[in-house]
């Protein structure tokens, strides 16, 4: 362990983590991390902070391109949608 790493933990452990959210992957997904000792954390399927494994870190991957690609797809029906109704008035 390093010299630097050390009292952050020891920070960490007497007075509580410093989460800040370092990636939102959905409106209701998020990532955090401590900005003391640099812990990550996610929330799980059911709504729980949990480590943030390699797994959950796949998992978040893919669920944003989901999320992003299904808002691109609504944005491009609204803005199209628009322009229809803005033709016909």
């Amino acid at each position: 362990m390093s010299t630097i790493a050390t009292p952050m933990k020891l920070y960490c452990s007497l007075f509580g983590h410093k989460y800040e959210i370092s990636k939102k992957v959905t409106s209701h997904v998020k990532e955090y991390t401590c900005t003391c000792c640099k812990r990550q954390l996610t929330i799980n399927g059911n709504g729980n902070l949990v480590e943030l494994t390699p797994k959950f870190k796949e998992i978040n991957a893919v669920l944003g391109e989901i999320y992003s690609r299904r808002r691109l797809k609504l944005n491009k029906k609204t803005f199209e949608g628009e322009l229809y109704l803005g033709n016909a008035v």
